[in-house]
């Protein structure tokens, strides 16, 4: 997958399809929210993710919420089409753990 950063063009159509998902501080973020009990299995599954992608978010926990900040390292903390594919994994998986944006 590219490591080149994405246009501000790009990221706005990826932005379209990617409810609850913003550009903050130069980073694509979500937050999820749900029951503490299902975080973990979430959490579980999201890491799973990352670690098959060899691509990982930067996440911050805070009660029932779970805030999500995806850059490309390679790609000097620009964000590229890798992060795009895991903020759509992401969501995919919050879908499935029953938790909202």
């Amino acid at each position: 997958m590219a490591l080149e950063p994405l246009t501000d063009r790009h990221i706005t159509s990826a932005l379209a399809e990617l409810p609850g998902w913003t550009v903050e501080g130069g980073a694509l973020t979500a937050s999820y929210k749900g029951k503490r009990e299902q975080l973990p299995s979430f959490y579980a599954a999201v890491a799973t993710a990352e670690d098959s992608a060899n691509h990982h978010a930067r996440i911050t926990i805070l009660y029932n919420t779970l805030t999500f900040a995806l850059t490309t390292h390679d790609a000097g903390d620009r964000i590229t089409e890798r992060d795009v594919a895991m903020a759509r994994t992401i969501s995919g998986l919050a879908e499935e753990h029953g938790l909202t944006a």
